[in-house]
């Protein structure tokens, strides 16, 4: 690296990764698993094209801290999947980076150890390890774009990503989302704007170019075909969003922009107004909509873990509980296995 009076003055460090080719080498995924992203990629494509009247609902921790308790979980919700598979796709939250508002901790990729000890090659060959062992479960994954250089590392195993209330308005994850090979949902802003999202979704559906870094770590700059699966998430704001006036406000402003009428409801965030247990309310509230017929919303949102609440993070492991969030409060498991089997009666007795 080089430093001097005129070049990276506030750069301390440089660590280099293996590129993104390179480690998908040493974490290979399986031609079977290849095989099952690439088919839940294709159900949720039904979905939002209205071929698959089954509900989407994307399920799971806040953030993946620990991968044995992560990995607790997906197997308690692959039992309750294949329960539901009727009238549900079930897929389940695997949440690397957090996005922050002034600071905190970033996400496993970044600090896998919650120590400040960054080791993001470590964070980096973990998460691919827990996706693969997702896809060999048969568990669709969903994750939140956050560093546009990610995607090269895990992209191959997601099924779903989001944009988040704090980025759907970066031209840099519009760009990038033009040419994930995933459906896209562009969530509303933290102030409840939906045209910001609206926005995003038109925008990544267009052809982009931009700069960024091939599988060998070269830059390069890349033509995208635009994602015609983008949509939009509804994650409250200011107050709730999920309510049938806001659905149709928003509904009309799709119709008006010439765009598919497709909503997922985030039931934590501002639709739970801080509180986990009311995503029990919001999503209630999601299932009558869709009980009435002709709904634009196709999927939801929970927050849930092993453990109902929230902790923060000790010095000392031991101390913290397991199976319980480090982030947002969460639903505990008990109370989101309740719910999503309720909900999937009604939808049969529809």
């Amino acid at each position: 690296m080089q430093a001097d009076r005129i070049n990276n003055i506030n750069i301390e460090s440089e660590i280099l990764l293996p590129v993104p080719a390179a480690l998908k080498q040493m974490v290979k995924v399986s031609a079977d698993a290849e095989k099952f992203v690439f088919g839940a990629r294709d159900e949720i494509h039904n979905i939002l094209d209205k071929k698959d009247s089954r509900v989407m609902v994307i399920v799971g921790p806040c953030s993946i801290h620990n991968i044995d308790d992560a990995l607790l979980y997906a197997e308690k919700l692959k039992n309750l999947s294949n329960e539901v598979s009727d009238v549900m796709m079930v897929v389940v939250r695997s949440y690397f980076e957090k996005p922050r508002t002034v600071t905190g901790w970033k996400g496993f990729i970044n600090d896998p150890d919650l120590d400040g000890s960054f080791r993001i090659d470590e964070g980096l060959k973990q998460a691919r390890q827990f996706l693969i062992e997702l896809a060999k479960m048969g568990l669709p994954a969903a994750t939140e774009a956050v560093d546009p250089i990610t995607p090269q590392y895990l992209g191959d195993l997601i099924s779903w990503t989001s944009v988040g209330a704090r980025t759907a308005e970066s031209q840099t994850h519009r760009q990038m989302a033009s040419g994930l090979s995933t459906p896209v949902g562009f969530k509303n802003s933290t102030s409840g704007d939906v045209d910001i999202a609206i926005n995003a979704v038109k925008a990544a559906r267009q052809p982009h170019r931009f700069l960024g870094i091939t599988e060998y770590g070269h830059s390069a700059v890349f033509h995208t075909k635009g994602n015609l699966y983008g949509h939009i998430v509804l994650r409250g704001g200011n107050g709730v969003n999920y309510g049938f006036e806001s659905i149709a406000k928003c509904e009309k402003r799709l119709i008006e922009e010439g765009l598919p009428l497709n909503m997922v409801v985030d039931c934590s965030h501002g639709n739970s107004l801080g509180d986990a247990s009311s995503q029990l309310i919001a999503f209630e509230t999601c299932v009558s909509h869709i009980l009435e017929g002709g709904s634009p919303i196709v999927g939801m949102m929970v927050e849930s873990n092993l453990m109902a609440g929230k902790q923060s993070i000790h010095d000392d492991k031991s101390q913290m509980v397991s199976g319980m969030s480090i982030t947002d409060e969460c639903m505990g498991w008990e109370d989101t296995e309740s719910m999503i089997l309720s909900a999937a009666e009604k939808i049969r007795a529809c």
